[in-house]
Formats: structure tokens, sequence, C-alpha cells
């Protein structure tokens, strides 16, 4: 599906895409975004048992994922199909793939086989363990990659057990890490003159996005729990209840702090041995928070926090319905119209 790039810094670069589900295509979407040359390569449709692992192809998921790429299909496993790919890669600049690590090498696809053919492709590679190592084989899902990468364990209410995240987390980053080597690559490429291969995993993404909760583990030992809304460092964060809704409220640092005694008409609070420093608050947070849930409830709260200035560290959990209709994400153009009716 065409759809306005956001860049075509890329256009130089032609980008054979040989990637499905949700990992791979969010790569290269991302590729075609910023203008490459994207061709789809897609298994003939009478070689497909059932509906194929992207979903239907009139569905958003696949629409949204195959946006800016030109498609074609090519069987891989017979002598034909495999010799017009190789063909194709003489004249490319990428090659991303996400089948299970032995299948390249099965199709005769690995680096070094189309290293002999153009020694300046890159070719990409995201798996879901790793391309080598004892889980090297098996196929990759994001919700595993987010348990076995710890995040579970730090997503949710406590005592609810294991939470995944809302979003395909570990499939996204993966993507994201990936077309991120890719770039660099391909910039590495214009002074050694030839390219590379770069991979990353659902796992390693993930565990990447653990970000502080692992570096506190790393470093003090501090095993993060479950904390639903709160945030294991900066108190109060948290989802409160209004009288006609819920307000998100983000507090950081002395500073900001100070402001939101303000803002609440809590100014006693910046003294107050229970709530004074960072570390005595998150010793007593459940009992700043039921204060501060006393004060929100009140209906003139939202009103006195927008005049104080502290609407600017606190806005509304919006749902999927009512965020495209937010004056800020439309402001922005964060959503573009693809013309597109609804079903």
């Amino acid at each position: 599906m065409p759809f306005p790039r956001a860049s075509q810094a890329l256009s130089r670069f032609t980008v054979l895409d040989l990637t499905r589900v949700r990992s791979g295509p969010t790569c290269v979407r991302q590729l075609g975004d910023w203008g490459a040359n994207i061709i789809k390569i897609e298994t003939p449709p009478h070689l497909v048992d059932g509906e194929g692992p992207g979903g239907p192809r009139e569905s958003s998921d696949f629409q949204n994922l195959q946006r800016n790429k030109r498609s074609m299909t090519l069987d891989l496993k017979s002598p034909q199909g495999i010799a017009a790919f190789k063909r194709m890669v003489e004249k490319a600049d990428v090659v991303v793939e996400n089948f299970r690590p032995d299948v390249k090498d099965r199709l005769g696809i690995d680096y070094e086989s189309l290293k002999k053919i153009n020694k300046r492709i890159v070719l990409a590679s995201i798996s879901g363990f790793g391309q080598d190592g004892p889980y090297a084989k098996r196929p990759g899902f994001d919700q595993i990659a987010q348990g076995m990468g710890g995040l579970m364990s730090v997503t949710g209410a406590p005592g609810g057990g294991p939470m995944r995240v809302g979003i395909p987390v570990a499939d996204l980053t993966a993507g994201l890490f990936c077309a991120l080597g890719i770039l660099t690559a391909l910039l590495e490429r214009e002074t050694s003159g030839e390219g590379q291969w770069v991979s990353t995993s659902l796992l390693q993404a993930q565990i990447f996005m653990l970000d502080f909760q692992a570096s506190r583990f790393l470093t003090e030992g501090l095993v993060s729990k479950q904390a639903g809304n709160n945030h294991p460092t900066s108190i109060p964060t948290g989802v409160f209840k209004t009288k006609d809704g819920y307000l998100n409220i983000a507090v950081a640092g002395a500073v900001i702090w100070e402001r939101f005694c303000t803002a609440v008409g809590r100014p006693e609070w910046l003294s107050s041995p229970d709530y004074k420093t960072g570390k005595v608050r998150l010793q007593n947070r459940d009992k700043l928070n039921a204060e501060i849930q006393k004060i929100i409830a009140n209906p003139d709260a939202k009103a006195r926090i927008a005049i104080t200035g502290f609407d600017a560290f606190s806005g509304p959990p919006e749902t999927l319905a009512t965020f495209v209709q937010s004056e800020l994400v439309n402001w922005g153009k964060l959503i573009k119209d693809a013309g597109i009716e609804p079903q």
C-alpha cells in the first residue's frame, strides 16, 4: 500500500524483503518510510497452506506493516526461484530476513553466499533467540520473549502473576534495532566498500528494553517487582481517579516535587519527614498515594492543577478511541489519513 513517506533519505537503496509476521516487516517498514526502494518477496499463494503468518492481506495489520513496499512472488525452494533471487541480490543493497537461523543456510542465502554475489550487500537477520546457541532453531514469538526477557515480571499489578505488555514490544523493538543496524552497516560501507551481516533477536531486544530495571539489578542487586502504575523510583507516579475519569501524574526530582506540592495545595509535604526526599516517599508510597487520591477526587482538583501549571506534568490516560481526537495528536499530525474506509 503506498503511503506518504516521511523522508526520501534512503531512496538510493534497494531492499529485498524476505520477512514475515511482525519483527521483520517492522524493520523494513521503517526503511520504506525513509524512502528506500522495498521489494517484498512472498511465497506463491498456491504453495501456502491456509492463511499466511501475517494474516489476511486486506487486514489493517497487514496493510500497516507492509506499506510502501512493492511485492512479487518467488519460490525460494525451487532452483529457478533461488536463481532469480540471487540475480536480484547482484544489484540490491540490503536483504532482510527473519527465518529461523538454519533456513537461510538450507536455501543458500546466508551471508557468505550472498557476499560472493555482491560484496557490498548488507544482510540483516532477526531471530527469536540468536543465530546460534541452544534455542537458535526455535521460532520466536513476542509473548515468549517478553516472558523470557523478564518484562512480564515487572508488568502488571502486584501479586497478579506475569503480565504481558499490551503491544508486541519485543517484535517492534527488534525490528527497530535491526533497522538501526542496517543504517550503521550502510554508513560503514561508505568507508570499507563492503557490506556485512547484522543481526538481532526478540530476546536481545527485550533485554535491552529492561533498561534501568536491569541496571538496578546488575549494579545494585535490586530485583524489581510488579508495581502496577507506580514507578519504582519516581514517587509519586500513577493513575488517580477523578470525578469524571482518571488523571495520570508523574513527579520526578525535587523541583517538580515542589511544584506538585504547590499545585495540590500541600506545601507542608515539602518538610514532612514522610515525604521530604524521594527515598522516604518510596517507603511511604501507599500512604502518599492515598492522600493524593483524596485531593484528586475533589471536583475542583483539575482546575487547581491547571491554574498552578502542574498540568505540564500530568495528563489524561486516553483510550484508543479518544487519543486520535486529542488536540495534541491532531496538531502534530501524528496520524495520517490513508483514505481507507472503516469496515
